[in-house]
Parts: C-alpha cells; sequence; structure tokens
C-alpha cells in the first residue's frame, strides 16, 4: 500500500503525510525533501540555477525511484502533476489523495516561508489563483479521493486519509 498525497503548497502536504505515516506505521518520504538531501541544494536555489524545468527533470526522477518502493506515504511537491508521465507514474503505484486548499489558507500558511521560488517575483494571492486555475483540474484527474483541508487541523485532515485508507483500501 502506497499513499501519495498531492495539492498546492500550502494545503498541507509535508505535516499530514508524517501524520499518517506514524498513525499507519508507513515510511515517510517527501520528494522535495529528497531533493535537497540528494543534491545538498534548496530547491530555490535549483529553482535559481536550473529553473523549473531543471528543477522538474529532477522531481521525476525523484518520483520514479520512491514509487517503487512499498509501504510508504509521499509527500508530493505543488506542481508534480504537471507531467503526464508523473501523473500516470502516481495513478499505478499508489492511492493518491488530493488535499483541496482554500487560496486564503495557502496564503496563510506560505507568507512566512521566503524558500517559495514560483512566489518570490510577483503579488503572491494572484500567483497561487493563477497556479490553482492551472492545476486544479490536474490534481482532480490524478486523485482517487478529494480530501478538503478548509477549517480542518492537520491531524483531522489525516484521520480523514486514513479512515478512507481503512475503509476502502
Amino acid at each position: 500500500m502506497n499513499i501519495f498525497i498531492v495539492g498546492p503548497m500550502g494545503s498541507g502536504k509535508s505535516t499530514v503525510g508524517k501524520i499518517i505515516s506514524d498513525e499507519l506505521f508507513l515510511t515517510f518520504h517527501d520528494t522535495d525533501e529528497e531533493i535537497e538531501n540528494r543534491t545538498g541544494a534548496s530547491i530555490d536555489w535549483i529553482f535559481d540555477l536550473e529553473g523549473e524545468e531543471g528543477f522538474r527533470k529532477r522531481e521525476t526522477k525523484i518520483l520514479d525511484e520512491l514509487a517503487q518502493l512499498n509501504s510508504i506515504v509521499l509527500s508530493t511537491g505543488g506542481g508534480i502533476i504537471l507531467s503526464d508521465k508523473n501523473r500516470d507514474t502516481l495513478s499505478s503505484r499508489g492511492t493518491v489523495f488530493y488535499l483541496a486548499t482554500p487560496i486564503s489558507v495557502q496564503l496563510e500558511r506560505t507568507s512566512k516561508d521566503k524558500d517559495r521560488p514560483l512566489l518570490k517575483n510577483g503579488d503572491p494571492e494572484t500567483i497561487l489563483k493563477e497556479l490553482h486555475e492551472t492545476r486544479e483540474e490536474l490534481y482532480e484527474s490524478v486523485a482517487d479521493y478529494v480530501v478538503s483541508t478548509e477549517n480542518l487541523t492537520s491531524q483531522e485532515v489525516a484521520a480523514e486519509i486514513i479512515k478512507l485508507v481503512k475503509n476502502y483500501g
């Protein structure tokens, strides 16, 4: 059983993923953390040096490797669903949960984080809205389950996912 968590930046993917992995005794992985650990560089720095295209290539490679594992919880970067190949990998190797998150919550959660390369050059609210418009359909297309995070704590979102896994997994 693999659990893959997708959603926009600030949706709580990493926090929720860690809670689920602890509760279900599964190994937790995060694609962004894995990229940073292997390169010794921040995502922000990779974006500056290689651009988004270079980062996305690294992301696909990491996803390919991690999706071969079993009994994992994987939190992904917000843009991982942009690639057809990545969506196919996610769909074929595990159960995908999309954390649907209001723009206001994303804004609040990302406002203190300076390591968000896509939010560096412009108004964060406008950028988050544009990302939502281009990515929402892709998140929904790959998701086995859509979990709304609105007015829920990370613990409550994780509990909802755990319930779905136990009832339908």
